[in-house]
């Protein structure tokens, strides 16, 4: 497995991560943890060594399944969380909640859930807009001085709040979703962040599993799957947006992969500096994700994926909207 380094820090991960959240949450019901924990062992004898989890996801069962799962390979691996959300009594996720002292306390319950002595990418998981960046990066500082946490990371941050926080704490990371048919992050993102020598961590790198050419408007969805709900997944945005799923094809059935591989293949060919963490609970689909930093896509490929895909516009909004107000920038 090739490996990219993270901006101008020192961390240097697999080319192609793995999101590990429906392991456990958000697409249908829990997968045997059993198996996932054999998935996760295997995805690290094949050459990832980066790993995406959350203390939200469950809550919490998320860290404790890629905790144990890679105990025995803890040096050769990095694992990133998120903090940023409150949590009831009850363990179920209230809204957000990035105070400093709040920070501090949930980590230590990560570091406990994934059995590490430091975490190595610590991202905030959403901005919160009641507390200033500044404090956020300023405890995150103390974190990493304390030997709890060795890299700071955003999730989907707008420019002005990376660049405060960056002041304060260096960012080696910001995690936001991307790929064909959400490329919002090519307008400010992307220009800032090889400006301030920050890795990018795209989240979603196959439309939540869309541009894979598996799902059509036929397919229905586990009652628990938050697609269920997801305006760009309704059957008739779906059936509009099958040609980006066309387009891919075309280009993978003349390179002999698939149209996951492309996808992920034309991410990797956007910026060295871009490590996609496409999420899966099959192992084949490890397999298949994996060989797509092997596909050589050439200049010519790029522009003919540029010039279609410019022809078309995705259908439906990507979250409705009490979850994209949850994407404060």
């Amino acid at each position: 497995m090739q490996k990219r380094t993270l901006g101008n820090s020192n961390l240097e991960v697999s080319a192609i991560g793995l999101g590990c959240m429906s392991m456990n949450f958000g697409y249908g019901p829990p997968a045997d943890k059993h198996e996932m924990i054999s998935l996760l062992r295997s995805a690290v004898e094949r050459g990832v060594t980066f790993f995406d989890t959350a203390q939200v996801y469950g809550p919490f069962t998320n860290e404790e399944l890629v905790g144990e799962a890679l105990a025995p390979v803890r040096e050769q691996v990095v694992i990133a969380t998120k903090f940023g959300f409150e949590f009831g009594s009850d363990g179920q996720t209230g809204g957000l909640n990035s105070r400093p002292d709040y920070i501090k306390q949930t980590v230590e319950g990560s570091l406990e859930r994934l059995g590490v002595e430091a975490i190595d990418l610590l991202y905030q998981h959403r901005v919160d807009p009641e507390v200033p960046i500044e404090d956020v990066a300023g405890a995150v500082k103390e974190l990493i001085q304390d030997g709890k946490v060795k890299h700071f990371g955003l999730s989907e941050a707008g420019v002005q709040t990376i660049r405060r926080a960056h002041a304060v704490q260096p960012v080696t990371a910001v995690q936001s979703e991307y790929s064909l048919w959400w490329r919002e992050p090519e307008a400010e993102l992307l220009p800032t962040l090889e400006e301030l020598g920050i890795g990018f961590v795209p989240f979603s790198p196959l439309g939540k599993g869309f541009l894979t050419g598996k799902i059509d408007e036929a397919t229905t969805f586990d009652s628990s799957d938050f697609r269920n709900v997801v305006p760009r997944f309704t059957p008739e945005a779906r059936k509009a947006n099958q040609a980006f799923v066309e387009l891919l094809a075309g280009v993978a059935e003349r390179k002999n992969a698939t149209s996951a591989q492309i996808a992920l293949a034309w991410l990797l060919a956007q910026k060295p500096w871009i490590v996609p963490i496409p999420g899966t609970t099959k192992l084949a689909r490890v397999d298949e994700n994996i060989a797509a930093a092997d596909v050589e896509l050439t200049p010519d490929d790029l522009r003919e994926i540029e010039s279609a895909a410019s022809q078309i516009t995705a259908q439906g909004a990507r979250y409705p909207d009490h979850l994209e107000q949850m994407t404060g920038r």
